[in-house]
């Protein structure tokens, strides 16, 4: 009997070894392979469904000026990501992409991008953005991470780690509200649901060097993404950080990093 449970559980690990093997990808741009065990079909699909369910529990802005920059800014940085991928040969990276920028009205000083270009700003991060480059640098961090899939490789780490490496659809038809808080939180909504799958920092560099392009190629001075990010460290007080800092770390080892990749920014920086 111990033989017998002993050798399921080394098939087991064998078994999910293997997936992860099967079931790297590699990041557009810098190379770098990650897990991935969510087909483009579903990943698009759960997006567009959590995101209208999203806007459908929250009241959003129309028509004002705050959300008329939001989409503006983001459909200025769409065109310059687009541009770039398909400068690099990488264009149908964006395939099934349809973009939309959105303002809810929410304290909370957050934003993020699901795959598939859907884009959330809450109210509460705009005095910290404080203008159109401000908030030009948020949105190409998040949609950096959008291109660079880092929410499915956290969706993908979580499915593996929690639900033994099950597809999307088999999570979501055996354990849905579990599945939709894993995925909220992996894309960075999830922080009042008590799931926190913070953004490694090798993924918050990519969103930062990606970020940093993509901003300057639609025409923001990327040397304002540090003074942004000092702002936001500036938020940290009370009894924790806001949701944003909850998975974004803002700190001196950023800055430093940021003002390093500056010269490189600065080349696609055409005001």
């Amino acid at each position: 009997m111990k033989t017998r449970l002993r050798f399921e559980a080394l098939t087991a690990v064998v078994l999910v070894a293997a997936l992860v093997v099967v079931a790297c990808a590699t990041v557009p741009v810098t190379g770098r392979r990650q897990l991935s065990l969510i087909p483009r079909s579903e990943l698009l699909a759960m997006s567009y469904s959590q995101y209208d369910q999203f806007l459908a529990q929250h009241p959003v802005i129309t028509g004002t000026p705050e959300a008329e920059m939001v989409e503006r800014v983001g459909n200025r940085i769409a065109t310059a990501v687009e541009e770039y991928l398909r400068d690099q040969g990488k264009a149908d990276h964006l395939r099934g992409y349809d973009w939309e920028f959105r303002l809810v009205d929410d304290d909370a000083v957050n934003a993020w991008c699901m795959p598939g270009g859907k884009v959330v700003f809450y109210t509460g991060i705009l005095p910290v953005t404080r203008d159109e480059a401000g908030l030009a640098v948020v949105m190409g961090h998040e949609i950096a991470h959008a291109v660079a899939e880092h929410g499915n490789e956290r969706m993908s780490q979580a499915l593996l780690a929690e639900l033994g490496g099950v597809g999307l659809s088999v999570a979501m038809r055996e354990r849905p509200e579990r599945t939709r808080n894993m995925w909220l939180a992996a894309y960075g909504a999830g922080a009042q649901v008590g799931v926190l799958l913070p953004f490694s920092r090798r993924q918050e560099s990519e969103a930062d060097e990606l970020g940093l392009i993509f901003m300057a190629k639609a025409g923001y001075d990327p040397r304002e993404a540090p003074e942004f990010w000092e702002r936001m460290t500036e938020q940290r007080v009370g009894p924790g950080p806001p949701e944003f800092l909850s998975t974004h770390p803002a700190d001196s080892t950023r800055m430093r990093n940021l003002r390093e990749l500056m010269p490189t920014a600065l080349e696609y920086y055409n005001p």
